[in-house]
């Protein structure tokens, strides 16, 4: 499988996987010219995308979704989190409840509930058919015994490292800002992102993508450098046991 982060951060989110001829993305979350221009630099057809599964409604998830329909591409997203998408095209609407599989093309999705201050934001697990397992959580605040159940046994960990705790209650953000953020409804800081993988990374060679980091409050090298630390705890080394990337 082929990984394409076409974008990742606040300023918007965009992951195209590929397999067989068949591209799916994961939210789109800049503008449809943003997200055509970068397909096309990866050598992927936009009309060639089979689905587009939403994590949630904020704007840096969902800014571009016209391109379902310029292309009539199907677009998944929680049976709830649909009150706050407007921008589909009735007949490419695809409502999901918690637990549903989904054939794309070469792919099976299955999605998994997350904490995050949306409506109803899913998680989602792609495998292939000769199962190949990816994992996408971007935003939440926490991740729970059945998140980890979702995504153990995962090739491919796509997961947020959003902050470092310290920078943000030293930053310029209101109050309410910090306390959103810190929050069980909010993003993964770099102990919690480094604690779920340290549950979830066997040494079986996973590549690990670490994503929607902070521009502000979170540093590549920091988010890094606490992943590394808390699998060196397992016996794990990068380059050996796991593959990682910082976006």
């Amino acid at each position: 499988m082929r990984v394409d982060i076409l974008a990742s951060g606040s300023s918007g989110n965009c992951i195209a996987l590929t397999t067989n001829e068949t591209t799916i993305l994961i939210d789109a979350g800049i503008a449809k010219t943003k997200i055509e221009k970068r397909l096309l630099e990866v050598g992927i057809k936009p009309n060639s995308v089979r689905g587009i599964f939403i994590t949630h409604a904020h704007s840096d998830h969902v800014k571009g979704l016209p391109l379902a329909n310029k292309y009539k591409i199907p677009v998944y997203a929680g049976e709830r989190e649909w009150k706050n998408i407007t921008t589909v095209d009735e007949d490419l609407i695809r409502p999901i409840g918690v637990g549903g599989i989904f054939g794309c093309g070469h792919f099976i999705v299955n999605d998994f509930n997350v904490h995050h201050d949306a409506i109803d934001p899913r998680g989602y697990v792609v495998r292939t058919l000769d199962n190949f397992k990816v994992s996408i959580c971007l935003d939440t605040g926490q991740v729970d015994k059945s998140m980890l159940n979702a995504m153990r046994h995962s090739d491919i960990y796509i997961i947020e490292a959003n902050h470092e705790p310290r920078m943000v209650e030293a930053s310029d953000y209101p109050n309410s800002v910090k306390a959103r953020i810190l929050s069980h409804v909010g993003h993964l800081s770099n102990e919690q992102t480094a604690t779920a993988l340290k549950e979830l990374v066997i040494g079986k060679g996973e590549q690990i993508y670490l994503t929607h980091l902070s521009s502000k409050n979170n540093l590549p090298m920091l988010a890094e450098k606490t992943v590394k630390r808390e699998l060196s705890k397992k016996g794990y080394q990068a380059g050996n046991h796991y593959e990682l990337e910082v976006i």
